[in-house]
């Protein structure tokens, strides 16, 4: 079979690539290995209720009609109304330090006057800092990786106020331990300080149902159950691929949102040093569900970013799950016009994915996904309203189950650290879009999808 564009990766990046050439009559055909859509930001039915996996926040809130933000944007490209995705901001988020707390919303401005109350030395570095960030422009390809600790440090002298700016950015797109290159931090920032979090009324669902139809609608062929064994290429160049099955489909040009070290592992090539460019962070995630909405309890926040120790660590931690800091996320705490049929509280913690990955018996992954979900919630309710009697269903999710999902070696939730802004690798026609081109979050994987066709698909 021939196909203007092959994409690998039914994915949040995959489906917006998929919509907008199809949309320009490609004949495009979207591969998935497994059953469902999403990857990592994905759904499932588990006992009778509704998860949503990977999904804490919708970052880059916009109003409707505010063409220039990102999202509208998005929406344009993929020739969506607002009302189609019908995101509803956060309440409130914070970050939570010993001894400190900074309130956030939507409105950028309660967090400006909030580092001006707590670290009032910090203000006018703070103001110049967010001034830097307006003028920065993180999509030229121009430079190499520079450090954002760097750049932050010239602006601020407060090692408390800087960690706790690092640790929502840090924990929501960070492949680099402790710190992320300028360009990232600048479009995180954006995101999620200065415009903020949402959430569909159902969920990832909701996107993932909306992009699927317009998919199909315009044309493109959907394959589940149909992973790539490999990539084939001659003098050179990309010209199809080797299915799992072994069936054989040709495309004038590749599109992979499998990774950079995967998609290199697919051609039997080297573009990059593998122990360099394999991607280190990883999490562990319970999702407890409820007898009663977080509110009912006394809990209002969204989402909780949270350090037990003033010098917070980013890293791979030396215990199967870290228990110095973690992420509260509750998708009942948005501004919806009706409570949410089911009550959750999601905690999520940096996880040792070696100690994961080992795991070869069964009966011991399960009983250390147990304990590992007990310590994590025992240590968000230090920071939180205690819910422990209030769960009444719970799941896990580990290192083991995002390898699984997302292919990504380590179960690394955001790639490798090597980003490829351009997307291009040493094959002709071979195409990178997603995690490893560099634009990360909900909004971001599409803007990549939508980029990444743009510039290499249709010009």
């Amino acid at each position: 079979m021939q196909y203007d564009t092959i994409i690998i990766g039914a994915g949040l990046s995959g489906l917006a690539a998929g919509i907008r050439l199809a949309y320009y009559d490609q004949k495009v055909c979207l591969l998935e290995r497994h059953t469902t859509i999403g990857g990592l930001n994905s759904f499932y039915r588990l006992r009778h209720r509704d998860y949503d996996v990977g999904l804490h926040a919708v970052t880059n809130y916009a109003e409707k009609g505010d063409r220039s933000k990102p999202l509208n944007k998005l929406l344009r490209q993929l020739r969506l109304s607002w009302d189609d995705f019908a995101l509803c901001p956060q309440i409130e988020s914070s970050v939570v330090f010993p001894d400190c707390t900074l309130r956030m919303t939507n409105d950028f401005e309660l967090l400006r006057s909030q580092v001006a109350d707590h670290f009032p030395a910090q203000a006018d570095g703070f103001n110049r800092l967010v001034q830097s960030i307006d003028e920065f422009d993180p999509f030229a390809e121009t430079g190499g990786y520079q450090s954002a600790r760097e750049h932050v440090r010239k602006y601020l002298s407060d090692p408390l106020l800087e960690n706790m700016l690092f640790c929502p950015i840090l924990f929501y797109s960070s492949a680099t331990p402790n710190d992320l290159d300028l360009r990232q931090f600048v479009i995180i920032f954006r995101s999620i300080l200065q415009e903020g979090f949402s959430r569909p009324y159902e969920g990832i669902r909701r996107i993932l149902r909306v992009l699927v139809k317009k998919f199909r609608g315009e044309g493109g062929e959907l394959k589940l159950r149909s992973g790539v064994k490999q990539i084939l290429h001659k003098n050179g160049t990309a010209y199809g691929v080797e299915l799992d099955s072994g069936e054989i489909l040709e495309g004038q040009r590749i599109l992979s949102s499998a990774g950079l070290v995967e998609t290199q592992r697919l051609c039997d090539q080297t573009f990059v040093d593998e122990t360099e460019s394999t991607g280190d962070i990883s999490f562990v995630e319970s999702i407890s569900s409820l007898d009663c909405s977080p509110a009912d309890l006394g809990h209002h926040g969204t989402v909780v970013f949270f350090s037990n120790q003033t010098d917070f660590r980013y890293e791979r931690p030396p215990t199967p799950v870290d228990l110095r800091s973690g992420i509260i996320c509750s998708p009942n705490n948005y501004q919806f016009d009706e409570p949410l049929a089911e009550n959750k509280i999601n905690i999520t913690a940096l996880a040792d994915h070696g100690y994961w990955l080992n795991l070869d018996d069964e009966d011991a992954y399960r009983a250390a996904k147990q304990e590992s979900c007990r310590a994590i919630i025992e240590n968000a309710v230090k920071i939180v309203p205690d819910f422990r009697d209030h769960i009444v269903d719970q799941d896990v999710f580990t290192p083991r189950t995002i390898k699984k999902f997302t292919g990504h070696l380590n179960g690394a939730v955001y790639g490798s650290p090597t980003k490829q802004l351009a997307g291009t690798t040493p094959l002709d026609q071979l195409y990178l879009c997603g995690t490893d081109q560099g634009f990360l979050g909900i909004i971001g994987a599409m803007l990549s999808g939508i980029s990444m066709a743009n510039a290499h698909c249709l010009s």
